[in-house]
């Protein structure tokens, strides 16, 4: 399996506390990699430091060959990585489509020459744009709450249009943080089975979650982690069932 993501000895410190301890791990293509471990295990922190929201104080971060630590976060997000966050980042007085419309990378407006000289160009864009949220929200289930206010949904189609924005930047690979945290068993059923079909569609993931049914259903391997270190990595069955994981946290 090729190799997407490589994290390679990142150490993080917070006035002395680690929050990554020479943690390296890998991230093959379509797959689902699940990261599992207390609060306060580094976990965050690391999808901090892959999309430039944190510099480590050493290591590398390699994604399609491509070096990580010396660019800006809109940048990863142009080269092909989304993220959530735990509290979703929503513009909640904007209607839902306008959310996902916002969502989409190198978009033709932006420039400033598109603007005065090529305004068809830009109608154009805006219209497939258009078109692709809608498919996504279609495939959502909320096609219906376009012109609603992003702030109306209910908690869990709001953690469910948040996964569809950062499907609209058509990344390689989305970093998922607790993407089923507080929703409703319908909801985590739908949120889970659009995840579990990203693979299928060119996808990898990278998700963080407390859920251990959802993890075990959901992942091709799993990373434990613990103060900042990698304790267990394996399958779903081998991580599980590994007494340091069981001793530390499942019990």
């Amino acid at each position: 399996m090729s190799k997407l993501l490589q994290i390679s000895h990142l150490n993080k410190s917070f006035d002395g506390i680690t929050a990554l301890d020479d943690f390296s791990c890998e991230v093959g293509e379509n797959e689902i990699l699940g990261l599992i471990g207390p609060n306060g295990a580094g976990k965050s922190t690391l999808f901090n430091v892959v999309t430039g929201f944190l510099n480590p104080e050493n290591g590398n971060v390699k994604f399609d060959n491509k070096e990580l630590l010396s660019l800006q976060s809109h940048s990863i997000v142009n080269l092909g990585i989304s993220r959530t966050f735990q509290d979703l980042r929503l513009i909640r007085q904007l209607t839902v489509l306008d959310n996902m419309l916002l969502s989409f990378q190198n978009n033709v407006g932006e420039n400033l020459l598109n603007v005065f000289g090529t305004p068809s160009k830009i109608n154009l864009f805006e219209k497939e744009n258009i078109k692709r949220s809608l498919e996504l929200l279609e495939y959502a289930g909320i096609e219906d709450k376009k012109n609603d206010l992003a702030g109306s949904l209910s908690y869990g189609q709001q953690k469910l249009l948040r996964v569809m924005c950062c499907l609209a930047a058509d990344p390689k690979i989305l970093l998922l943080d607790e993407p089923i945290a507080g929703v409703n068993p319908e909801m985590r059923n739908k949120i889970l089975k659009i995840i579990s079909e990203l693979p299928s569609k060119g996808k990898s993931i990278v998700l963080i979650d407390h859920d251990m049914d959802f993890i075990r259903g959901i992942c091709n391997r799993i990373i434990f982690m613990d103060a900042g270190k990698k304790i267990s990595e394996g399958t779903p069955g081998e991580v599980l069932n590994n007494p340091r994981v069981i001793e530390a946290y499942l019990e």
